[in-house]
């Protein structure tokens, strides 16, 4: 099975720590969040403030980035009707409004 992406983002967030020598109270005082804050990360706790995250990752140099899945699940939305109501023109899925 493959790694979650909460899985994903604690290991990435642990390496990148380590690779930088900070302590996790070392990295929270560079992010501005709590020390706790960062060990929920690194634990993988699934539900997160998205600000402190955001800061958290810059603070190592890493990024948060969306892109549009490529699995069989997204492929079904094919289908799938736009905000407008009209289906999407390409027959992929639909745009999001900002």
């Amino acid at each position: 099975m493959p790694e979650s992406f909460v899985q994903q983002l604690a290991s990435e967030v642990r390496a990148r720590r380590a690779v930088l020598r900070l302590t996790q109270q070392d990295l929270a005082a560079m992010a501005g969040v709590s020390e706790r804050f960062v060990r929920f990360v690194e634990q993988g706790k699934r539900s997160v403030q998205l600000d402190s995250l955001l800061a958290l990752l810059d603070t190592l140099g890493l990024e948060l980035q969306l892109a549009r899945r490529s699995s069989e699940a997204a492929r079904a939305l094919g289908g799938a009707l736009t905000l407008g109501g009209a289906p999407a023109p390409d027959g992929g899925t639909p745009d999001r409004e900002p």
